[in-house]
């Protein structure tokens, strides 16, 4: 028999409690930071998934098919899988990671002249969050 989990509630909280009160959307997350790499900020939006309990590793949604990688900087947090699909409220450091000086890293001087064929519209960055907080809106 299914083990029947309690809802989480509204204004449930892991990690400290966020305290700006005037959250970003997530969505808008990147025309916030302008031209800045790093920005401490309160955003809100829907999480995706859990992608790993222990350290709260989650992804959150920032429209166009973009994807907030965010994690807690306290890595004793273990978040719930019934977090999925809420909306919350963080609170932390957003940065801008830039993937093709990995990539490159890997690729040495061996690629000769060929492009790799890649979908992502911007594939040089991504935003990743770490969370010092995060507070169940809906």
């Amino acid at each position: 028999m299914a083990q029947k989990s309690t809802p989480l509630p509204h204004g449930m909280v892991f990690g400290l409690k966020p305290e700006n009160v005037g959250p970003v959307e997530s969505y808008k997350i990147e025309e916030f930071m302008g031209k800045k790499t790093r920005v401490t900020t309160a955003i809100e939006g829907k999480i995706l998934r859990v992608t790993k309990s222990k350290g709260g590793w989650f992804e959150m949604e920032a429209g166009k098919e973009k994807i907030i990688d965010a994690h807690f900087k306290d890595y004793s947090i273990t978040l719930p899988k019934d977090i999925e699909g809420r909306t919350v409220i963080i609170e932390g450091v957003a940065e801008r990671k830039f993937l093709a000086d990995d990539r490159q890293h890997f690729a040495g001087d061996t690629v000769t002249g060929k492009k790799a064929h890649n979908t992502n519209p911007n594939p040089k960055q991504r935003i990743s969050f770490e969370v010092r907080g995060l507070m169940v809106d809906i």
